[in-house]
């Protein structure tokens, strides 16, 4: 079978390999639409902190299934998309139901190789029929189950003033689930194209420019209050220290970013405030299902959000051409 595999930082090559052979709890999917993430192209700029190379990447998917065990009420041609974290199921973590934070936890395309490939062989129970979304839009809903999980852990209700810092996928994600939750959302951001997409396209009631006056805009906007929620999703140190000077008191300050270097703020500023500080790592099932449900209710707009599309053997060059930021990438699908 053809596999897209990362060789070493900025090096793709489009090669053949054996198909996988699925173990008796498994089923094979063939692999029609992989989503491109901020995460792939982190694995492919050698900037990805858990990731060892070469590495066939690739763990937003949708496909169809070849085989299936039986008993699994999957059927050959059953369209489904794929839960792409592989969690131990028997870990502290996972005992207690965070089988997203599970201990020993490999997701695919990160930890090991994942679905840029015709075939793969998963765990059945990450594997999950879309029902009548279809599969275009199916290899979405892995990056959007990550916002949606952000705003659970952020506890975000229709009183809320949320931040959204970063709009890239993850933070468009973050907005889309904000709203549906009925929040005023504010969005910040360096680039102009990014803020008015999130406003025209996402129904973001404000926007901030990242600059110098960012604070003093802020202020402006909340009366002085500040924001009941900061979500950070722009994956850099810099900008998730400033976050903490836009939190309220009481505030909630949700990390869905996750990067290399430590972090400092000022303990006095934070504690006085009593807010809190809140990690969101990936997804759990609940967070799969309210996107399909918020797909479903037309909340999510699948056709604004994918904005390129390619064939996995045109790879190679269409990656290098997306990874640049003037290619206005922000969802990007690789088709097979």
């Amino acid at each position: 079978m053809k596999a897209l595999i990362c060789e070493e930082p900025g090096r793709l090559a489009l090669i053949s390999r054996p198909e996988p052979v699925p173990g008796p709890d498994e089923v094979l999917v063939r692999i029609r639409h992989v989503g491109i993430c901020g995460t792939d192209f982190h694995i492919f700029g050698g900037k990805h902190p858990y990731l060892e190379y070469p590495r066939v990447m690739g763990h937003e998917l949708s496909g169809t299934v070849e085989t299936a065990p039986e008993g699994s009420g999957l059927n050959p041609g059953d369209p489904v998309y794929i839960v792409p974290y592989l969690s131990c199921g028997t870990c502290q973590a996972c005992r207690i139901g965070l089988t997203n934070a599970c201990v020993n936890i490999r997701v695919l395309g990160v930890h090991c190789d994942g679905g840029m490939a015709e075939l793969i062989a998963v765990p059945v129970q990450n594997v999950v029929p879309t029902g009548d979304i279809p599969l275009p839009d199916a290899a979405m809903i892995e990056f959007l189950a990550i916002g949606a999980h952000g705003v659970k852990r952020g506890a975000i209700t229709a009183r809320d003033r949320v931040l959204v810092t970063g709009t890239g996928p993850i933070g468009m994600s973050a907005i889309i689930f904000a709203k549906a939750r009925g929040a005023h959302v504010t969005v910040m951001d360096m680039r102009p194209d990014r803020l008015a997409f999130a406003r025209e396209g996402l129904g973001a009631d404000a926007a901030l420019t990242a600059d110098a006056g960012a604070e003093a805009q802020a202020a402006r906007l909340t009366g002085g209050d500040w924001f009941d929620v900061v979500i950070d999703a722009t994956g850099a140190a810099p900008p998730i220290e400033r976050g903490f000077g836009f939190l309220a008191h009481g505030a909630r300050y949700v990390l869905l970013s996750v990067v290399r270097q430590d972090i400092t703020f000022s303990d006095p500023e934070f504690h006085k405030r009593e807010a809190t500080l809140i990690a969101s790592r990936n997804a759990q099932p609940d967070d799969f299902a309210e996107v399909v449900a918020q797909m479903r209710a037309g909340r999510v707009p699948t056709r604004a959000l994918n904005t390129h599309r390619g064939s996995l053997s045109d790879g190679v060059a269409l990656f290098q051409d997306w990874s640049r930021p003037e290619a206005g990438v922000i969802k990007a699908i690789l088709d097979l």
